[in-house]
């Protein structure tokens, strides 16, 4: 076990696979020459040669397009959207074509391909570089979204990612990216949740940078004699429901948090299937999200925005 930030177990991952399997290849806007804009790939140009990592034009359409054609061509491209903000650039060929690909060909061939993006608020980028896109995608069969929140988690789950015979949609909160722990280099597996602190009194569930404010909320709580369990959801497409029906059996209690608007959610989302699948095991659900409103750029008004661990303690006391 070693310990590294988050910017090194993804840039590790991509350097392991590369070295592994060569038809993997790895392109985006200033992701060779300049190491990545948030320093996630400096060395792996130098590393794996141009032909393997390359830098492209600022043209998120076109780098959509160069990966589902390379995908069906029989390579495994991994590209990067620089903002997750920006995806909706690359809508046709995910939604479209590289999702529907398996099913299209009559279960004959597949889009293997990776999208890395980076998301997520906090950091003052804006109403346009802040959001958390993953209710734009989650409706989509035949794509899978993967939301690490640790550099383990990183590291492992971009590995199975590029290993996965899906397009996978890889989404890296920037406000983790400078967040350390230790990392074994096991390839993780997409679709398991974790519970990340046990508990007999409420279920918390997020992904990302709300888990770690989940997890603080937690140790105040616990305090007042409050126990909650955590669960790390991990992947939020497909969603390990069954993780969180045996956590609710055990609390009857469940707090969902996610940064993203209320509406169209995927807390919604989870809350909506224990409701249908553990309904006699639930006293109370709830779900705490960001307002239906744009990502605000002032600093207080930004912090005041998203649910921390405050928010989430308070919402729990009220279960």
């Amino acid at each position: 076990m070693t310990e590294i930030d988050f910017r090194t177990a993804v840039c590790q991952a991509l350097d392991e696979e590369l070295a592994r399997d060569d038809s993997v290849i790895f392109f985006g806007e200033d992701v060779a020459v300049a190491g990545g804009v948030f320093a996630t790939t400096p060395g792996l140009a130098e590393r794996h040669g141009p032909d393997r990592v390359f830098d492209t034009p600022i043209s998120e359409l076109a780098l959509a397009g160069a990966a589902y054609g390379s995908a069906i061509g029989g390579l495994r491209p991994v590209i990067e959207i620089m903002f997750g903000d920006f995806l909706p650039l690359t809508m046709d060929s995910l939604v479209n074509q590289a999702a529907k690909y398996w099913y299209l060909s009559n279960e004959q061939a597949s889009a293997p391909l990776v999208v890395r993006s980076a998301i997520g608020g906090g950091g003052r980028f804006g109403a346009i570089h802040s959001q958390v896109p993953v209710s734009w995608f989650q409706s989509v069969p035949g794509l899978k979204i993967v939301c690490p929140s640790t550099p383990a988690d990183a590291k492992g789950l971009l590995k199975a990612a590029i290993r996965d015979d899906n397009p996978v949609l890889f989404l890296e909160h920037k406000r983790l990216y400078a967040m350390t722990g230790e990392v074994n280099g096991d390839v993780g597996v997409i679709g398991e949740a974790a519970v990340v602190r046990p508990g007999t009194d409420v279920t918390l569930v997020s992904a990302m940078r709300t888990l770690h404010e989940c997890r603080a909320a937690a140790e105040t709580l616990a305090g007042e004699g409050i126990e909650c369990e955590v669960i790390d959801l991990r992947t939020l497409r497909p969603l390990d429901t069954a993780t969180v029906l045996r956590s609710v059996e055990k609390t009857n209690r469940l707090l969902v948090v996610e940064e993203g608007p209320r509406t169209g959610g995927w807390a919604g989302e989870v809350l909506a299937t224990v409701a249908e699948e553990g309904l006699g095991d639930i006293d109370d659900i709830r779900r705490l999200t960001t307002p239906d409103h744009p990502i605000p750029y002032s600093p207080p008004l930004e912090d005041a925005f998203f649910p921390g661990a405050e928010a989430i303690a308070a919402e729990v006391r009220a279960l």
